[in-house]
Formats: C-alpha cells, sequence, structure tokens
C-alpha cells in the first residue's frame, strides 16, 4: 500500500524563475488598474508609486488603467472594491488585489508577485 504523498507549501516564483521554466513571462504585458478617489493625496501617492515600480520592475510591459470612483461608483462592483486605493492585477493571472498607497516597495513587490530577483551573493 502507497502512503499519501505530502503537499509542500511551495513559495510564488520570481520571474526570472518563471522566464526560465516558460520563456514567455519576460515579454508578458501586465494589465494593472487602480481604484481611487479623486486626485486626494493618497490616490495621488499610489498613482506615483505605482508608475515607479512599474518602471523599475517592468519597463515596456504593463498598462495602468486608473479608475475614479468618485466620477464611476458602479465601476467598484465588478473587481468587489471595498477599499481605495487598490490596485488589481488582471493580467497575468491570477487576479491580485493590493490596498493601500503601495508606499511599501517591497510589500507591494510581494503583493504582485513580482519581487526583485535577489543576486546569487545574497546581497541586493
Amino acid at each position: 500500500m502507497k502512503s499519501p504523498r505530502k503537499r509542500v507549501a511551495q513559495q510564488p516564483l520570481s520571474l526570472e524563475q518563471l522566464g526560465r521554466k516558460k520563456g514567455s513571462v519576460k515579454t508578458e504585458n501586465w494589465e494593472l488598474r487602480l481604484y481611487v478617489a479623486g486626485q486626494s493625496p493618497r490616490s495621488v501617492t499610489a498613482f506615483s508609486n505605482l508608475k515607479r515600480i512599474c518602471e523599475e520592475h517592468l519597463p515596456g510591459r504593463y498598462t495602468i488603467e486608473v479608475v475614479d470612483l468618485v466620477k464611476h461608483p458602479q465601476l467598484a462592483a465588478g473587481d468587489q472594491i471595498v477599499a481605495i486605493p487598490t490596485l488589481v492585477r488582471k493580467l497575468p493571472q491570477p487576479l491580485r488585489k493590493i490596498v493601500g498607497d503601495l508606499r511599501d516597495t517591497q510589500r507591494a513587490l510581494v503583493g504582485l508577485q513580482l519581487r526583485p530577483v535577489v543576486p546569487e551573493n545574497g546581497t541586493i
């Protein structure tokens, strides 16, 4: 009788690791949607931080759609938005959500499953 196989929780792969596995991730386009409330300071900060993160980690491979819930509150239901600002990663799948102004870059990268690659010697 075979013993049951244990499932081990795996860490999400970095883009570099995925690229080695699939070969196409490096050219994959990321579709991001940022839900904001007008030009509030947190909304402006969230957009600025998102733009910086994308330019550093996804140069030329992303699109950002900004949805202003002050002007279009009905659009919150589609992605089940309950707090703002909220970032929704539409592509690549799976869909991911991050609430907040994205000031903590490392936390945002983990949330997007887009972490910086740590060099071989372990220092950044």
